[in-house]
């Protein structure tokens, strides 16, 4: 049923993956899915933004991304379960969705771990935008 399964995760933020991880491997395994992994950039190149950093913040950030996501890949991804990692600089849920089309996605699972006030507890506004706008399957985890 599931070819490509697209995993977005913060990795300095446990909750953006610590309940959907477990339920992305257990599909990838059920349906011998690959797993893409994603993690957002914010877009520093923005003139109002990118003048408070270094001219070339966003390249280093970029690289230690990939590092840093290549190692939790190893550390937390079983071996038998084909792995690509994409690092990608935007809005969260635009990217989400541009990736998944991308990478012809056929689910994406990611988690509600926003928790700013009432309605971001129930379904992280970046989660409740992907619903909303992606025309792939979006599989929530609480």
């Amino acid at each position: 049923m599931y070819k490509k399964i697209l995993l977005p995760v913060v990795l300095s933020e446990k909750s953006s993956w610590e309940k959907a991880l477990p339920v992305a491997i257990s599909l990838c395994h059920t349906y011998g899915a690959s797993l893409h992994l994603l993690t957002v950039l914010p877009e520093f190149n923005m003139p109002m933004v990118g003048s408070f950093f270094p001219a070339n913040f966003s390249e280093k950030a970029h690289l230690t991304l990939k590092e840093e996501l290549k190692q939790w890949a190893k550390e937390n991804i079983p071996e038998d379960i084909k792995v690509q990692r994409v690092v990608a600089d935007g809005s969260p849920w635009e990217t989400i969705i541009e990736i998944s089309k991308k990478v012809d996605a056929d689910l994406i699972v990611m988690a509600a771990h926003n928790k700013r006030n009432f309605a971001d507890y129930v379904l992280g506004p970046n989660s409740a935008h992907v619903v909303r706008h992606s025309k792939k399957s979006v599989m929530v985890v609480r």
